[in-house]
């Protein structure tokens, strides 16, 4: 019983996971809905990792140096969207430009 709730778990993060990449690739209209559809494969990629952890009997300070670094992922997405916000004035694709000095 134990297992198969563990395989049931791990199925249902993977596919939040494929509607995190679905919602990220459709949706480019805005740097915030993009921004929030990575956090969300992030945390759904996390809680597969946490539970596969738990089912092997490892331990689990892995899953802490992952959350770490998507913590860190997640500021430097809030830096470029605020400085976006700054310069421009919106968050949409179309007005950002990489090849603007």
């Amino acid at each position: 019983m134990l297992m198969a709730n563990m395989f049931l778990m791990f199925y249902l993060s993977m596919i939040m996971f494929l509607f995190g990449c679905m919602v990220f690739v459709s949706n480019r209209k805005h740097l915030l809905s993009t921004l929030l559809s990575l956090e969300y494969m992030v945390l759904s990629l996390f809680i597969s990792l946490f539970f596969y952890l738990n089912f092997m009997n490892y331990e689990t300070y892995f899953s802490m140096f992952f959350l770490t670094f998507c913590v860190c992922e997640g500021v430097l997405g809030l830096s470029i969207l605020v400085s976006m916000i700054r310069t421009h004035g919106n968050d949409y694709f179309q007005s950002f430009s990489i090849l603007q000095c």
